[in-house]
């Protein structure tokens, strides 16, 4: 497994990262002796970094991860843990919480389920509505200097936010959705600061929440998932499929799956604008199997080129989310020229 540094002074970590939302938090649970696996094969297989919430599963998933550690595994495993979903008793999410009060309580009832003494990066999952980001990110520092916590990251942030985050401590890494379907990161300043600022990106989405795995059916009756991701709307859907249909041949030249294709480019991407590491749902051990042999697939200038004429920047019918949800992340706002939030020529 390849590794790289994540941030000018953050850990080193392989070039793949497990996504262990789906073992908890999907329409579908993942078994748990399938999880349990799933994240053995990763860690034997040279991952390093484990991703997870306080709110997937509502601690489902870090108890998870707690009682899938072996002896020795957690000396050899970063993990990653975002907070500040709030969710109410069925489920459904109810607020953004980033109060340094909620950040700390938050990390006392995660190291409980977790088993440990620390977490290697602690990050809010998305930035709160009603806390300056100063707040949130001073709290976390005072959790690295007392030992609860390695790293300080961020998620779903614009270049503003990160600058201001950065300043009151050293940001290891910035979680954002990236991939062939979502290139926003490319154009609104995010990977630019990332690189400028020494910060890694963790990407996620990566498959595009299904659609880049190739093996895409459309169900009877159309995609649940359509209500919130509007790129499964049914008129959306078909001309996002034919994109994937351009990839086949790309992939097929290589002898590797579309998914391992959308991977690769995500991973290559780290060449040319920083620290990349691609963050992989599996619920199944198999699928991490598929997904790290795509660490090892070369891609050159003219495959990248290739790609790019396949799938353009911009070409992917939809947004992200819906309008509701794509309010709340501050890395969708377009950035406010500095003339205009301070009046005069800068």
């Amino acid at each position: 497994m390849h590794t790289r540094p994540l941030g000018t002074g953050g850990p080193q970590v392989a070039s793949v990262a497990l996504g262990c939302a789906g073992m908890s938090d999907h329409t579908a649970p993942a078994d748990e002796a399938d999880a349990i696996a799933t994240i053995h094969t990763a860690l034997d297989s040279g991952v390093t970094l484990l991703d997870t919430a306080d709110f997937y599963g509502m601690g489902h998933n870090e108890d998870l991860i707690r009682r899938a550690l072996r002896a020795g595994d957690r000396d050899k495993v970063l993990l990653s843990v975002k907070f500040g979903g709030l969710r109410g008793p069925d489920g459904a999410f109810v607020g953004i919480e980033g109060r340094p009060a909620h950040v700390k309580n938050a990390l006392a009832y995660s190291l409980r389920r977790l088993g440990g003494d620390h977490v290697d990066i602690y990050r809010p999952a998305r930035l709160a509505p009603d806390t300056p980001i100063e707040d949130t990110i001073g709290a976390i520092s005072e959790l690295v200097q007392a030992g609860y916590v390695r790293h300080v990251g961020l998620s779903e942030v614009g270049p503003e936010t990160i600058r201001r985050a950065h300043a009151v401590h050293p940001i290891c890494d910035v979680q954002i959705e990236y991939s062939l379907f979502s290139r926003g990161p490319e154009t609104n300043g995010i990977l630019d600061t990332c690189r400028e600022l020494g910060i890694g990106v963790t990407a996620y989405g990566v498959l595009a929440h299904g659609l880049l795995t190739g093996a895409y059916r459309r169900p009877a009756g159309g995609d649940p998932r359509a209500h919130w991701l509007p790129r499964f709307h049914p008129g959306n859907l078909a001309a996002n499929l034919t994109l994937v249909d351009r990839l086949r041949p790309l992939a097929d030249a290589h002898g590797i799956s579309v998914a391992q294709l959308a991977t690769a480019w995500v991973i290559t991407q780290g060449r040319e604008r920083g620290a990349i590491v691609a963050v992989l749902g599996a619920r199944r051990p198999h699928r991490v199997e598929e997904a790290l042999a795509a660490a090892d697939v070369a891609l050159t200038d003219t495959d990248l080129r290739a790609i790019d004429e396949a799938v353009p920047a911009g070409a992917v019918a939809g947004t992200r989310y819906a309008a509701p949800l794509m309010a709340l992340l501050d890395s969708e706002r377009t950035p406010v020229p500095s003339t205009e939030r301070t009046g005069r020529e800068s």
